[in-house]
């Protein structure tokens, strides 16, 4: 049990400055404050370098850690408690210092497929561009359409929306999670199953980091973790772990809880998805984490450690 004594006077969550980010910390702000109705929240907004640099992919220009290094400052030196991620831009090793101590009930994981003229993607024709930032859909788009042209699409959802509206893109591929959460399900023209898309790492789920000293806020932490998610995402974050996995390597995993048990699939491809590995494991949820370094092994068995020194090279 939280005594009052444990429970801080005031909490500071560090989150960038989007749309999106910014509706994932005010959900974990009304959390916080209906647990803790004595505690003030407040949110730090902040600009990272992911969000200033928009005219190059993220795979060239360092990866989804441009997305919170600027936020794990903050909790270094004590400018805010918590920082809330999509944990799909969290990198698979955190630095040392820092801590995940929640991960949140997942929203949809899937992608979407968004049109202004197109029901969904059979329905492209021949050469139509895609817009998409992640090495992820481009691999599979280009394994299953590979008639169609994939372009790179930067910027936060509602630039992204923009440049669709502008007619620079005849579909793009976004989170479905993402658009939901900001009330704009009406933009889904269609949602592809995690079949013909397997999701990126952690997709659709929100984490809360903190500065690895502060563990005073674990308990309080504590209630905003939900244990079926998190067993989920340490699955897929072990296969991408043990797979050496960041954006500039064309993967995926998505894993669900079936009773005790924890069904996970997940994927290595080369870039123009003409070869793609796939592989699924059941097993136990006692040990999220063995089981995604389990389906690991599997994909290398099948020469992912070939694709992945290839793209590496």
């Amino acid at each position: 049990m939280i005594t009052s004594m444990q429970i801080p006077e005031k909490l500071v969550i560090a989150s960038r400055e989007s749309a999106l980010a910014m509706w994932q910390a005010r959900h974990i702000q009304s959390r916080l404050q209906a647990l803790y109705p004595q505690t003030q929240v407040e949110i730090l907004g902040m600009t990272t370098t992911g969000d200033q640099i928009l005219d190059s992919p993220l795979a060239k220009i360092g990866g989804k850690g441009l997305f919170v290094k600027e936020l794990e400052q903050a909790l270094a030196d004590g400018r805010a408690d918590l920082a809330v991620h999509s944990m799909k831009d969290v990198p698979m090793h955190l630095p040392d210092g820092f801590a995940m101590a929640a991960i949140g009930e997942r929203e949809d994981p899937r992608d979407a497929f968004v049109s202004n003229n197109y029901p969904n993607l059979a329905a492209l024709p021949a050469g139509s561009v895609v817009g998409t930032s992640s090495l992820r859909r481009q691999s599979q788009l280009q394994s299953r359409f590979p008639h169609l042209q994939i372009e790179s699409l930067r910027g936060n959802l509602q630039t992204r929306l923009r440049k669709l509206d502008e007619g620079q893109y005849a579909a793009i591929i976004l989170a479905a999670a993402g658009l939901k959460r900001l009330g704009l399900e009406a933009r889904i023209a269609d949602l592809i199953n995690t079949e013909d898309s397997i999701p990126a790492v952690g997709q659709g789920a929100l984490g809360i980091e903190i500065n690895a000293t502060r563990t005073d806020l674990i308990a309080v932490l504590a209630p905003l973790n939900h244990a079926k998610t998190a067993s989920c995402v340490e699955a897929e974050r072990g296969m991408s772990r043990a797979l050496a996995g960041s954006c500039t390597v064309p993967l995926g995993a998505y894993a669900e809880r079936q009773g005790d048990e924890i069904h996970i699939k997940g994927f290595v491809a080369s870039v123009d998805g003409r070869e793609m590995l796939r592989e699924t494991l059941v097993g136990s949820a006692q040990d999220p984490e063995a089981l995604g370094q389990q389906l690991a092994q599997k994909l290398v068995a099948r020469g992912a450690d070939r694709l992945l020194a290839a793209l590496a090279g």
